[in-house]
């Protein structure tokens, strides 16, 4: 597939030095549509929906997951097993992935895996992106079950290195990417409907069941001790959950693991 960051969310000004990689990447695959799996978050209202009880919870319509919002983060990472995607008709696309910044700033650096449907035939594939840079495919087999572990660090300057590995099918890539005007304020794992269509707006999620993040962890220490850790969850434009996200385990500041489980594509 052709591939193009969001144009609505396109940042003007910002200036993004793409890779010094350590592996070869590739184009995605060859089917309709323009997107990208990866950009800022799409939060819905304020950002802090005390509706739902708590203060550190937000809404938004392309990320669920975890993130902590009120630290200078230099690393993060996850691990998790690559789901399947339980396709009938249509396209769908789900992304899986670790990043830092986004959520209330412009630039986002991530890597993570996807499953796109096709009708009725799943896509998997892993990538990295330097956003407002367009995402960039790696060329290598991605399947349903795969182990994956991947990891976000801001080395020194205006460069990040993105570590992933399929532990599964034996490959992994560290790439090296500079990204200007960073602000490192955000630390997130996340599962993403991805933008976006030609005309902007969000594309439907695929059907993954229910996936499950371990070992998170965000500046060396788990993720339940990130600063205004922030649980998120995916909503449609009438507010509807789009899939549901676990309480963090164990609780409080030890929490590594959580789980989002599918609700609905659109």
């Amino acid at each position: 597939m052709l591939r193009r960051w969001c144009i609505v969310l396109a940042m003007a000004g910002l200036t993004v030095g793409m890779a010094l990689t350590t592996s070869s990447a590739s184009a995605a695959p060859s089917y309709g549509g323009f997107f990208s799996p990866g950009g800022p978050i799409h939060l819905v209202g304020s950002g802090a929906n005390h509706a739902r009880g708590l203060g550190f919870q937000a809404e938004s319509t392309n990320w669920s997951g975890y993130a902590g919002t009120t630290g200078t983060y230099t690393s993060v990472s996850a691990s998790w097993i690559q789901p399947a995607g339980h396709c009938s008709s249509g396209d769908q696309y789900a992304a899986f992935w670790v990043g830092l910044d986004g959520y209330s700033s412009s630039t986002v650096e991530q890597t993570g895996s996807e499953v796109d449907c096709v009708g009725r035939t799943a896509e998997y594939y892993a990538w990295y992106e330097a956003y407002p840079s367009a995402s960039v495919d790696y060329n290598n087999t991605v399947k349903a079950n795969d182990s994956f572990t991947a990891t976000v660090t801001y080395t020194s300057g205006t460069q990040f290195s993105l570590y992933i590995d399929d532990i599964t099918e034996r490959w992994s890539h560290t790439t090296l990417v500079n990204v200007a005007n960073a602000k490192r304020s955000s630390a997130e794992v996340i599962a993403e409907a991805p933008c976006c269509t030609f005309f902007g707006g969000i594309l439907p999620l695929t059907n993954f069941g229910t996936m499950n993040f371990t070992g998170s962890m965000a500046n060396g220490a788990d993720l339940g001790a990130a600063g205004g850790l922030t649980a998120i969850t995916m909503v449609d434009n009438l507010g509807r959950d789009k899939d549901t996200v676990s309480a963090l385990t164990p609780s409080g500041a030890t929490g590594q693991n959580f789980g989002c489980t599918f609700v609905r594509s659109t």
